[in-house]
């Protein structure tokens, strides 16, 4: 995933939840839902692309940790 430094994960959770209240309340005009479900979906995707490119750095990190030699004593933390 690209790095967007204007792009934040929990904003954009609140994002799609007010979507989907609009959404929901029924008061949009149908053209209108269609419009914020795009938006949502985008939203969605954006998430879903950012906790996967997470969830790959973290199993890096787990994968180092489990094979760097054992050349440190429990004193040195």
């Amino acid at each position: 995933m690209a790095k967007n430094k204007g792009w934040n994960y929990e904003v954009t959770v609140v994002k799609i939840e007010e979507i989907i209240n609009q959404i929901e309340s029924g008061e949009l005009e149908l053209s209108e839902v269609f419009t914020q479900f795009t938006t949502a979906t985008t939203h969605l995707q954006q998430c879903k692309d950012f906790l996967e490119y997470q969830q790959k750095q973290m199993n890096l990190l787990i994968e180092t940790l489990e094979d760097s030699p054992d050349n440190y004593s429990e004193e040195e933390f």
